[in-house]
């Protein structure tokens, strides 16, 4: 009987009731006071025989509205969809390249990080140009919704390319509270050229202070992400003895299975050092100039390679250096490892970091050739 009394929800919601977000777009509005919202909800279709997601062939809908915070754009959407958005499927938040570099992204993500439906693993982006420019025209290929397309590109490019880094909505809050409030977050761009049209993930935009200061190519994302121990698999390409002066360069590839980085710093009175410590095991991805079939051949080829990571490695910190940027987090490691040293460094951190000595130990190993022996098919 006691049972009984128990049965039923007391805060009941009906299914119908909501409408499940999958990403959603935040642009500066063109008055430059307001922000432009644009969510994209999932559409819930019956596929019948000869149909792929309903009439329209598509399984989604973009609502956008306007208002000066993102709440009240947010319960707008209410006004036009007649649905209650459900935020814990959603997959991706993009982020315009405006909104970006006037208004601090603290501010504009501040929603999300208070209400209790958004996952912390929600991909960030920051886009180029406008946001909403990903969700409109874009077109899924094999994903039902743009987010889970940009959600598996941002995953794919960063786990098999190197050429980006996966940044969560827990990664970007405790960047942006970290104690160098330095944040890099995936950039994303729109190629009209590619036919059909793709939004590539590759490259970073670079926060300093909540707002978008530069953004970096995918050419010096691979020794970044090295440096900063999150280098998954990827590709390093070794251009052929002889080759560096040529126009039409005779290149290898080797497949990365595994990286492992440490960076020690250390402190000595008023001064610090790091030093990086690169362990990289590989395989030969495509050989065209070098024979490996003893050991004096893989000796070689390993010690080509490790001088092209460790070249790779300097000029990736010089040029943050130069840029006064600590991206790497060397400051949040000071800070971790000696307070009260980082409270008397951090008002004038920028020109300590640039100063930095860095010095490096790359370790490489190829350990296999693949299926065909250590021989270039073109000899």
């Amino acid at each position: 009987m006691l049972l009984t009394l128990l049965t039923g929800c007391w805060n009941r919601m009906e299914l119908d009731t909501y409408a499940f977000v999958q990403g959603i777009a935040i642009d500066l509005a063109e008055d430059g006071k307001n922000i432009d919202l644009t969510i994209q909800f999932y559409k819930p279709t019956s596929v019948g025989k000869g149909q792929a997601g309903g009439p329209s062939g598509q399984s989604l809908i973009n609502i956008k509205t306007k208002d000066i915070t993102v709440f009240e754009a947010i319960r707008d959407m209410t006004i036009h969809f007649g649905r209650k958005a459900q935020w814990s499927h959603m997959r991706v938040l993009i982020i315009g390249e405006e909104i970006a570099k006037k208004r601090n992204i603290g501010e504009i993500v501040d929603f999300f990080a208070r209400d209790h439906e958004p996952r912390s693993t929600v991909s960030v982006m920051i886009g180029k140009d406008r946001a909403d420019l990903y969700l409109k025209k874009g077109k899924p290929f094999i994903e039902s919704t743009m987010g889970q397309q940009l959600r598996e590109s941002e995953r794919m490019a960063y786990e098999y390319t190197g050429k980006s880094l996966k940044t969560s909505f827990l990664d970007l809050m405790m960047e942006l509270k970290g104690e160098t409030g330095v944040a890099a977050i995936p950039y994303l761009y729109f190629d009209p050229k590619n036919k059909p049209a793709t939004s590539p993930v590759t490259g970073l935009a670079l926060m300093k202070k909540g707002k978008l200061i530069s953004t970096i190519s995918s050419k010096k994302i691979e020794s970044l992400l090295i440096l900063m121990d999150k280098y998954r698999f990827g590709i390093i390409q070794l251009a052929c003895p002889g080759e560096s002066k040529k126009k039409m360069k005779k290149v290898e590839a080797i497949e990365v299975e595994s990286a492992k980085t440490k960076l020690d710093v250390k402190i000595k009175g008023d001064s610090a050092a790091v030093h990086v410590s690169t362990k990289i095991k590989g395989y030969s991805g495509e050989l065209v100039c070098t024979t490996l079939i003893t050991p004096e051949d893989v000796a070689k080829y390993n010690e080509r390679v490790k001088k092209l990571i460790e070249r790779d490695l300097k000029s990736t910190v010089a040029y943050f250096q130069e840029q006064k940027l600590d991206v790497i987090g060397i400051g949040n490691r000071v800070y971790r490892q000696d307070p009260a040293q980082w409270k008397r460094w951090k008002p004038n951190w920028e020109e300590r970091f640039a100063s930095i000595p860095f010095t490096f130990e790359v370790e490489v190993s190829v350990i296999n050739t693949g299926a065909n022996l250590g021989i270039p098919v073109a000899k």
